[in-house]
């Protein structure tokens, strides 16, 4: 341990300690604050529509150098580096608000109670994304300078490879903006002008209850894309159990006779393959997302435990932001940080518009530490898409619902209650885990700890400010639960609070996935992605796929030729402009919202079916081969 912080120590940052350049300035803040806004928004359409969300450190950051650096001419890495600070806390907050608070959404609507108070909503999201960078900041010195060396930290250190690669500012932004065109045409010609389906499907024939389809949608692409080919397969394998094996399975025995089993309320016969995933599919897969999510987290007590260990002390030895320190190692001040997490958790306790009470906030304080410790460090080892966010708000949601039910609070406002403290908790822990990669990033070129943890404290206010209204949009637009807005996470949650509290929950179909994931576990294969493909529809792992085989393909040609420079340009490139792809349907998608909500009808009355739609798709698959597979070097601008 001893050589570790030696070598910890003689580490020197891109940017000495003693050379000061404008970081938090005007600038960064207003380009930050847009960027957290554009990605909160456009990762909360993608994370309701299939359950997941992207990193936008890496877009924000090449968008910040070809804003700063390639339009106004400033030189500096610091404001770009706080702008992807600032940027990317929009995504982690959007993430965990649209894995929860859908589910109070949907609620209301059965129950007949109106959409959720606004004012809850942005609370919720406020101070979830405050205290997340809070419990974050006394783990600093523990996770990222002291284990320097042994947690890589992947996102944080690959954006601060692209902040470093400054040069390349202009070409990287403009494979980001391609993208975003790309993105937005495609999605405004599909579902806004209506010229082709966004879902082709067929029943296969002698296959009774199987058919085979995809959502043919460039956000789906690009996801694939980005998570590459194996984890797309394994997406994609949890899919293939469902559709081609479970649901054929069932359709087969309750064709004999008039079979009803709940939760369906009609004989299964008359149920086709979207019935039957309805009404049992979704059980099981749940079953085995919880199964996973849960393992997760007890695989990592380990890690939890010396992580716990290690950061004891550790923040008082840094100073807590003492003026006396060197400019690097500046954290913000104890006193602030103590008072601002006292003050948020008694606001919580005694704010009425918070559903949660002095339990509620109880709880909060102590999970919410305790899976932001968990969260910084298992993202310093396998990075932020491999963060079991929803085991660790699964398990909070578990206790939290039997807490409030043994309280005698286990109506209608008990399950309110108990998501509220569920919601607070997910997005902590996103949080925790995007200020971690965007701490490493700062400590490899430079930064300023303390700015950066103020600057993720602002963009969380701006994105909460903004999340609530984006979600109650959309719900009013599409509905959540719907087809076009399945909220798969949320859905998730809503069954796990409702079964708790009260117990109506097909148990035998939800122990079924739990089964299988105990399966997918004893094969030594990843159960989380398997289970989410379970979980949703065939149609969206088939397009990821796609996009993983583009992936696939780049990876074998150059894996075999040993090029590595090549590929990594032609990678980060792909990275990049899927990213845009993301970005652009999402962006599309809130304005079809607002179109949808304003009774603006766009459509030309023109339909080239699903042959053509299939064309229009395969054509933009060709171009993002084109920017990543076939993509050209333009020499003096990509220099190593």
């Amino acid at each position: 341990m001893s050589d570790t912080k030696s070598k910890d120590k003689e580490f020197k940052p891109y940017i000495p300690a003693d050379k000061v350049l404008p970081e938090l300035t005007g600038t960064s803040l207003t380009v930050g604050i847009i960027l957290a806004i554009v990605f909160g928004a456009a990762n909360a359409y993608l994370g309701l529509k299939v359950g997941m969300t992207i990193s936008a450190s890496i877009p924000a950051a090449v968008i910040s150098m070809g804003i700063i650096r390639g339009i106004m001419r400033r030189d500096s890495i610091l404001e770009n580096n706080i702008v992807q600070t600032i940027g990317s806390s929009g995504e982690s907050l959007a993430a965990g608000a649209i894995f929860t608070l859908p589910a109070l959404y949907i609620w209301t609507a059965e129950w007949n109670m109106g959409a959720p108070n606004l004012i809850t909503i942005t609370l919720i999201s406020l101070f979830g994304g405050i205290l997340g960078t809070l419990f974050m900041t006394p783990l600093r010195r523990a996770l990222i300078v002291d284990e320097h060396e042994t947690l890589p930290y992947p996102e944080g250190t690959a954006c601060a490879e692209v902040l470093l690669a400054g040069e390349q500012g202009g070409e990287k932004a403009r494979t980001t903006f391609l993208g975003v065109a790309a993105g937005a045409v495609y999605k405004f010609l599909c579902d806004g002008l209506k010229l082709f389906p966004s879902e082709v499907e067929t029943k296969i024939p002698g296959f009774k209850g199987a058919a085979i389809g995809a959502d043919i949608l460039p956000a789906l692409l690009g996801v694939g894309y980005i998570i590459g080919p194996k984890i797309s397969a394994y997406m994609l394998s949890g899919a293939v159990l469902g559709w081609f094996a479970i649901i054929p399975l069932i359709s087969y025995i309750g064709g004999v006779g008039e079979v009803t089993l709940y939760p369906a309320d009609v004989p299964i016969s008359q149920l086709d393959h979207w019935g039957i995933w309805d009404s049992y599919i979704r059980y099981i897969g749940a079953g085995a997302v919880a199964f996973g999510g849960v393992f997760s987290l007890i695989k990592a007590i380990p890690l939890i435990i010396r992580t716990f260990r290690d950061a004891i002390g550790s923040y008082s030895v840094s100073g807590a932001g003492g003026n006396n320190q060197v400019r690097t190692d500046r954290d913000m001040s104890m006193t602030v940080l103590i008072f601002s997490c006292l003050a948020i958790i008694l606001a919580i306790a005694i704010l009425p518009v918070i559903p949660v009470g002095f339990l509620g906030a109880v709880l909060i304080a102590v999970f919410g530490f305790f899976f932001a410790t968990v969260s910084s460090r298992i993202v310093g080892l396998v990075g932020s898409s491999s963060n079991p966010v929803s085991g660790m708000t699964i398990a909070t949601l578990i206790i939290t619902a039997i807490l409030f039910k043994a309280a005698g609070n286990d109506g209608q406002a008990g399950m309110i209650g108990a998501l509220s403290v569920g919601a607070v908790i997910c997005i902590v822990t996103a949080m925790a885990g995007d200020i971690s990669q965007d701490l490493k990033t700062g400590f490899l070129v430079g930064a300023t700890p303390k700015l950066q943890q103020y600057g993720e404290i602002i963009g969380a206010a701006v994105s909460a400010l903004a999340i609530g209204a984006v979600m109650t949009l959309l719900n009013n637009a599409w509905g959540f639960g719907s087809s076009e807005l399945p909220a798969p996470q949320a859905t998730l949650m809503r069954l796990v609070v409702e079964g708790v509290m009260g117990g109506n929950l097909p148990w035998a179909l939800v122990f079924t996935g739990v089964g299988i994931g105990i399966a997918i576990e004893l094969l030594g294969l990843p159960v989380l992605p398997i289970a989410i493909g379970l979980y949703l529809p065939l149609h969206l792992s088939v397009t990821v796929m796609a996009g993983g085989l583009i992936r696939g393909i780049l990876d074998r040609k150059y894996r075999k030729s040993n090029e590595d420079e090549e590929m990594n340009y032609r990678i980060e490139s792909g990275v990049l402009f899927s990213s845009g792809l993301i970005a652009g349907e999402g962006l599309i998608g809130i304005l079809l919202a607002l179109f949808a909500v304003w009774g603006i009808n766009v459509s030309v009355g023109l339909d080239i079916g699903q042959l053509g739609g299939l064309v229009v798709f395969i054509l933009l698959a060709f171009t993002l081969l084109g920017q990543s597979l076939y993509k050209k070097r333009q020499e003096g601008r990509h220099r190593s």
